[in-house]
């Protein structure tokens, strides 16, 4: 997991926009989750979710703000699922950090910082830092993440104490451990879809095809 000794050296010797560098999380490999109940646990953060909480299906999706196959299912397959499922109260839908690597970390930090308890508004901030992955993520990710705050309503100062709150870290790395210990998430993107498990960018075709069965039982 992304230790704290890590991040705060990392912050305090290059600051995060030297941090291209990054070795990825050594992480645990698995399959399946143990039940759905290990699933619809959160651990230390409250679940950002979208969608009736009295849905008969629950999604849940882990993903790397680095991750270019979770930039990808961001644009191409969600705002399809969103449109046929989560907007029509079908499919309750929750996003939790799986961050691969401190940048990672960072925008997963500031989408907390900036939404606090606003699902919406989370969802919105994380749609906006997949969108612009390309830009803070390999160049000037100081600057970017900073000016992303700012047009959201944050100060610098705002913005540096998100990205060096120790706490707000800790919770990150214990819900992506829990995740990978218990779960078995070992990339990025895993979702579970009442449970059951899918690894990687699956499409739309392959969501419906997990879904509409669940509606109908």
């Amino acid at each position: 997991m992304i230790t704290r000794r890590a991040f705060t050296t990392a912050l305090s010797l290059t600051g995060l926009a030297a941090l291209a560098g990054f070795s990825p999380l050594r992480l645990i490999s698995g399959a399946m989750a143990q039940s759905a109940a290990d699933v619809a646990k959160p651990v230390s953060l409250p679940d950002m979710a979208i969608g009736s909480a009295d849905a008969a299906v629950t999604i849940t999706e882990y993903a790397s703000m680095t991750c270019p196959h979770c930039a990808a299912f961001n644009a191409e397959v969600f705002p399809k699922i969103k449109a046929a499922y989560i907007d029509t109260g079908k499919v309750r839908y929750i996003f939790r950090e799986f961050p691969l690597d401190i940048k990672a970390a960072a925008g997963s930090m500031l989408g907390r910082c900036i939404a606090k308890d606003d699902s919406g508004k989370y969802f919105a901030v994380i749609d906006l830092l997949f969108k612009s992955q390309s830009d803070w993520v390999m160049k000037n990710t100081t600057e970017t993440l900073a000016r992303i705050g700012k047009q959201a309503g944050l100060t610098q100062q705002q913005v540096e104490d998100c990205l060096k709150d120790q706490a707000l870290l800790d919770k990150i790395a214990a819900d992506q451990k829990y995740a990978s210990e218990v779960l078995k998430v070992n990339s990025t993107p895993t979702f579970f879809i009442n449970g059951e498990v899918i690894k990687g960018e699956a499409s739309f075709e392959e969501f419906e095809k997990k879904i509409k069965p669940l509606l109908k039982s």
